[in-house]
């Protein structure tokens, strides 16, 4: 698949007809005829409903027109970027993070954007996860990390990484024992947790995994503040399920602090990078864009943002 492809089938959707759509690429229809037939080769799926009256996408087709026009447009806008002075780029771009995501990507962020784009306004917006997806779908927001891909299913999204989930509590907490490297759910359901309210996607994420395996946690405490949850668990008042981002912001609820990894349970947590529609997106939409990215595949990479996996 090619940008040349995706380009003539957004046309020919646009046209409604591959006859109209040739005209106006000034390609011959057959040979725009066999392009789209690559391109549905390549994809595995019928892409276009053909008939008398022109051309209708499927639904792979409308979904991938979706996906298309996006990649599209951030290459229109990549390019202008690139002959740009990087100084010259200038607006506000509103990026909505979860607690968690924050305290690994914010602060590396804001200093990469002020170093290479002074122009840009950044206003980050933290919240829970549900929040961020509701504020992404009612257009108050132009980018978001979400942890589903159903979670704005309308807008472009795509994976940047999936972070591990980790039972956390002191270094010295008599809970667990010293020599432990790993636990298991049935110990961790019988531990005194901590967790944030059912409202908070994680906190679905982990009970569905307990229930699964028909286990009750014994949650002794809800809390939707995380620095709170991480000083009550510094504290001794119990364990926590977190990723390790939950503790890259302060160095006092870091240290001192146990990442056990749960041996026998698959809890992992996938990010999605989301975007506004293609028609709103701007240079500064589009330069944060590339930013989130390169910052996280940075801090990955470097080993500063441990425990996860870029996808």
């Amino acid at each position: 698949m090619n940008l040349k492809q995706l380009q003539y089938f957004v046309r020919i959707v646009e046209c409604g007809s591959l006859a109209k759509a040739s005209r106006q690429l000034f390609i011959a229809q057959p040979a725009l005829s066999q392009q789209l037939s690559k391109l549905e080769e390549e994809v595995g799926k019928t892409l276009l409903i053909r008939s008398a009256k022109g051309v209708v996408p499927t639904p792979n087709g409308a979904a991938l027109l979706q996906h298309a026009r996006f990649m599209l447009r951030q290459l229109e806008q990549a390019l202008v970027i690139a002959r740009q002075e990087p100084g010259s780029i200038q607006g506000m771009v509103s990026v909505g993070l979860a607690s968690t995501t924050l305290c690994a990507l914010g602060a590396p962020l804001m200093r990469r954007m002020r170093d290479k784009y002074p122009g840009i306004i950044l206003n980050i917006v933290e919240g829970l996860s549900g929040h961020i997806a509701q504020m992404m779908r009612l257009t108050q927001l132009d980018l978001a990390i979400l942890f589903g891909h159903d979670a704005a299913p309308d807008l472009p999204h795509e994976s940047l990484l999936e972070e591990d989930l980790f039972l956390m509590l002191p270094q010295d907490s008599p809970l667990v024992s010293q020599r432990r490297k790993s636990i298991r759910c049935d110990e961790v359901a019988q531990l005194p947790l901590i967790l944030p309210t059912g409202i908070h996607g994680l906190r679905r994420r982990i009970t569905h995994e307990f229930e699964q395996r028909n286990l009750q946690m014994n949650v002794v405490a809800e809390i939707d503040s995380l620095s709170l949850l991480l000083l009550c668990v510094k504290d001794g008042m119990g364990a926590t399920i977190k990723p390790i981002s939950a503790t890259m912001m302060e160095d006092r609820l870091a240290t001192g602090m146990r990442h056990l990894p749960i041996s026998d349970a698959h809890l992992k947590r996938p990010n999605y990078l989301f975007s506004t529609e293609h028609e709103r997106l701007t240079p500064a939409t589009i330069a944060v864009h590339t930013e989130i990215k390169e910052t996280v595949k940075f801090l990955v990479n470097s080993g500063q943002w441990r425990g996860v996996q870029l996808t």
